[in-house]
């Protein structure tokens, strides 16, 4: 027997973890508010920096707040095989997405030290900065940055709706590290996260061997029309932009039906002066584009921009219409997979190839370096919901496929 095949995670310690890490920014109904560099962020990341340095490893910063705990390994000549994924989440989160690739990870970490097991590379574990893109757009924003997709002068000055710059927020947090992004590096990453949709629960599989990630593209749409008196405008001499808006939320909703398996949302949407008896005059909203293949994504695109400003034109509104965000699809690497393929079945788990339909930091780190992620189910799909549900066997099965795909990638080091 291997001395890999002797290393087991403690299902109850990660379990632990999770639960004590979800009262950083707790929600009444069970879930996490902890979005970005907020306070709460800063106490789960000074939580995260103490427990890696409990294991030895040593905590480094980046300028964009991306965090890389490392232990060494018996070559020092190599860069680092790293875990990860991030610990901040929506504004009505539950406490697995992002959560359980982290901690998973560091308890793979305590795993490898418990057992006074020597890897032949370093082992990393990565937390990326914004990755939700919840309070600062796009998302994925840091890994991004280290990836050389946006520069670090466009992350310091996203700024969230209250306009607050993401900059200055890491530096009121203590978290604008002193490394150059992209500087801090590593050979490969695996990223563990739960699949924040049905298919594997539906087919009562432990384990998703993720081969890559669907192309995605975020829009922001301004629209002004007249604010007016709904007492004394009659219906056909109004310029109501809430009108406009929801025909073109509906008409997007008509664009994902039409390029399934692709999907089209409005998520966010502001409506101005959101008064009971103003005809609407100004609204903001976003649009999210999703599909696996990119002329598919082209024509959606396409056809939505159509309808927009035909609509507006309708509408006698005026249109700002902006792409913030394109990240396309991506193919993870065929050597990682098939560590993530050995590691199932080293542990016994029944398992199904997929491909994600969320956008994840691996996304961008496949820009740079071998990558790919393990999926495990969550309750009926649901996730960015404060009910999101994954069983303490679950996570577990996740955390140990992880530590097995790295130790089978670690021995071709050898």
């Amino acid at each position: 027997m291997s001395a890999k095949s002797n290393l087991v995670i403690n299902p109850q310690r990660l379990w632990d973890s999770l639960m004590e890490t979800a009262a950083f920014g707790g929600t009444p109904k069970g879930g996490i508010k902890r979005l970005t560099v907020s306070d709460e962020d800063k106490r789960v990341r000074d939580w995260f920096k103490a427990e890696c340095e409990k294991l030895g490893c040593t905590v480094e910063v980046d300028e964009v707040g991306n965090m890389f705990a490392t232990r060494p390994g018996k070559r020092g000549d190599m860069a680092p095989i790293a875990m990860g994924s991030h610990l901040d989440t929506q504004p009505t989160g539950g406490k697995f997405d992002g959560v359980l690739g982290v901690l998973g990870a560091l308890e793979a970490m305590r795993t490898l030290v418990d057992m006074g097991y020597e890897t032949n590379a370093p082992i990393m574990i990565a937390n990326w900065t914004n990755e939700e893109g919840s309070r600062f757009a796009p998302a994925m924003l840091c890994s991004g940055v280290y990836a050389g997709v946006f520069t670090p002068d466009f992350a310091w000055s996203r700024e969230d709706r209250q306009g607050i710059k993401l900059g200055d927020e890491l530096e009121r947090i203590g978290y604008k590290g002193k490394h150059k992004a992209g500087a801090v590096k590593f050979s490969s990453m695996f990223e563990l996260h739960i699949e924040q949709g049905p298919i594997l629960e539906a087919e009562n599989k432990v384990v998703g061997v993720v081969t890559g990630v669907q192309g995605m593209r975020w829009y922001e749409i301004t629209l002004k029309g007249q604010e007016s008196h709904t007492g004394a405008t009659p219906m056909g001499l109004r310029k109501n932009a809430l009108l406009a808006a929801a025909k073109m939320i509906d008409a997007i909703n008509e664009i994902g039906f039409a390029h399934l398996p692709g999907v089209a949302s409005v998520g966010l949407i502001e409506n101005r002066p959101n008064s009971r008896n103003v005809v609407p005059g100004e609204v903001f909203f976003t649009i999210d584009l999703r599909h696996p293949d990119e002329a598919e994504l082209d024509k959606m695109e396409k056809q939505y921009r159509l309808a927009v400003n035909k609509i507006a034109e309708e509408g006698r509104v005026s249109i700002d219409e902006k792409r913030i965000w394109n990240s396309p699809a991506v193919k993870f690497a065929p050597e990682l997979i098939a560590c993530v393929r050995e590691g199932v079945a080293q542990a016994g788990f029944t398992s199904r190839d997929m491909a994600s339909g969320a956008g994840h930091d691996a996304a961008y780190i496949a820009r740079v370096a071998p990558t790919t992620m393990i999926f495990v189910p969550c309750l009926g799909g649901i996730s960015h919901n404060e009910e999101e549900s994954t069983t303490l066997e679950e996570c577990a099965a996740g955390a140990q496929v992880l530590l097995n795909a790295v130790l089978a990638h670690d021995a071709t080091y050898s």
